[in-house]
């Protein structure tokens, strides 16, 4: 997907050295004098999968892949990567308010330095049948110092149903749109997009679930997606997520109702369509719709669908140079329908006469983002991009028990904002971008805010290539 990371067939990137994982395991298992178990007949079977897998598990440096003996059994890792992103900037916004401006969890969000995290990856084959991917990530509060780890990702997925069928199974990122999807990593800009972060959350929308993929005989590529995850926990923003999220970015202000799981109703469902195709020799389009729906923590009759679009258009002259010169055009456009069920806020005293009713609402928020990339030349990007989010409906003032207007609601009022950006590939395994951001919102001191981040990407390790 992004020109300083050419994995898949490039030659670049690497993998882990076998003899160096072989010590290490022959150490963990106490092994380092004895001779290698003999090959089994499954073992020989997943060396043969293997082999017959150059699209599902794509390798650099040649076909080999570091392996040893663990035990009993071999351990084979396809790819094993560390990625870290670090920035230090500015904003005409304090801190406080940097902390809704910057809502992404790992965005630039602090004046001064902000590290947004290292991300471990480890992907490999489990046998002939499944591969399995882990990305665990380190992180450090930017206000309190403290750090933070958290599993972003752990699934497996099949290599060999029939018929064009994949299935995914595990905690995942939830595939709608083109960014939810991906790890910050793979963003082209610093920040998520306005319009996300308010659907999503902070960290994006993902849980433990399944998902079942149907590549399509169709002519062209053309994938359909169906999946059903877990409703609750802070990932799932727009759904039950917890009563932790809803005290700091409860939607409208509106109260958290413990739900739990007692039919097909109660878990998030998800659909997605996409495909891409060649329009000429030097431009491709991929494109997708995607759908959600599930219940919300408003109560037994609040419920939320997430409709989606995207576009991504890239063109590439055919004598391009590592990639160079290209120009990439995307566009996403979400919307939300909230439906909040009726509640009664209490104001945590006992008389009656203090009780204010939030009557059942339907809460709608949409918004789109569009931007353009321009490699001018080799090793350098031009990038502008454009975000706008609104919605409708008061916001309730928690503390005070009473409604006010939705532009001092700073994850629902009028959103717009403006982020030109330059950026320089030092080499395939880092990057720097330079971004400005202006902000335009209501809530913000003097309705306006700019600021200025200068990030910095490190990766060492094999790597998967980025989806397109």
């Amino acid at each position: 997907m992004f020109p300083h990371f050419r994995c898949a067939g490039s030659g670049s990137g690497f993998v882990v050295p076998a003899l160096t994982l072989a010590s290490l395991a022959a150490g963990l298992a106490g092994q380092e004098s004895k001779p290698a178990p003999a090959r089994t007949d499954a073992q020989k079977a997943l060396d043969e999968a293997l082999r017959d897998l150059p699209q599902d598990a794509p390798r650099r440096g040649g076909d080999a892949i570091a392996s040893a003996p663990l035990g009993g059994a071999t351990l084979k890792l396809l790819d094993v990567s560390l990625n870290a992103l670090v920035s230090v900037g500015t904003s005409t916004e304090r801190d406080a308010g940097l902390e809704s401006l910057q809502a992404g969890a790992h965005d630039p969000r602090k004046r001064g330095f902000t590290f947004q995290q290292a991300e471990l990856s480890l992907i490999g084959a489990v046998d002939p049948y499944f591969k399995l991917e882990s990305h665990l990530i380190f992180g450090l509060d930017p206000y309190e110092g403290e750090t933070e780890v958290e599993l972003e990702e752990l699934f497996a997925t099949s290599t060999s149903l029939p018929a064009g069928l994949q299935l995914k199974l595990g905690h995942y990122f939830t595939e709608f749109g083109r960014l939810n999807a991906q790890h910050p990593h793979q963003w082209d800009w610093q920040d998520a997009p306005v319009i996300t972060s308010r659907l999503f959350g902070p960290d994006g929308m993902r849980a433990p679930g399944a998902r079942l993929g149907w590549l399509t005989p169709a002519p062209f590529f053309l994938e359909v997606l169906g999946g059903v995850q877990n409703a609750n926990g802070e990932t799932m923003a727009s759904f039950l997520a917890n009563e932790e999220y809803f005290a700091e970015r409860g939607v409208a202000g509106r109260l958290f109702t413990e739900r739990d799981v007692r039919s097909l109703g109660d878990v998030a469902w998800s659909m997605r369509v996409h495909g891409g195709l060649d329009l000429s020799e030097t431009v491709h389009a991929a494109f997708g719709v995607s759908g959600l729906y599930g219940p919300n923590a408003t109560g037994g009759e609040g419920d939320t669908w997430i409709y989606g679009a995207d576009l991504k258009v890239k063109w590439q002259p055919l004598d391009q140079q590592r990639g160079w010169p290209f120009v990439i055009w995307q566009s996403e456009f979400l919307r939300r329908a909230y439906d909040a069920d009726a509640q009664v806020d209490d104001r945590g005293t006992a008389d009656p006469g203090d009780d204010v009713s939030l009557a059942a609402r339907g809460l709608t928020d949409w918004g789109v983002y569009t931007q353009l990339l321009w490699g001018l030349q080799p090793d350098w990007a031009l990038g502008v991009r454009y975000d706008y989010a609104t919605g409708n409906g008061d916001l309730y003032d928690r503390e005070n028990g009473v409604f006010v207007s939705r532009d001092l609601d700073p994850f629902r009022n009028d959103r717009h904002r403006v982020s030109p950006m330059v950026v320089w590939h030092a080499s395939e395994f880092s990057r720097i971008r330079l971004q400005y951001n202006y902000d335009r919102a209501e809530h913000l001191h003097a309705d306006e805010a700019h600021s200025v981040w200068l990030g910095f990407e490190f990766l060492i390790g094999a790597h998967p290539a980025h989806t397109y």
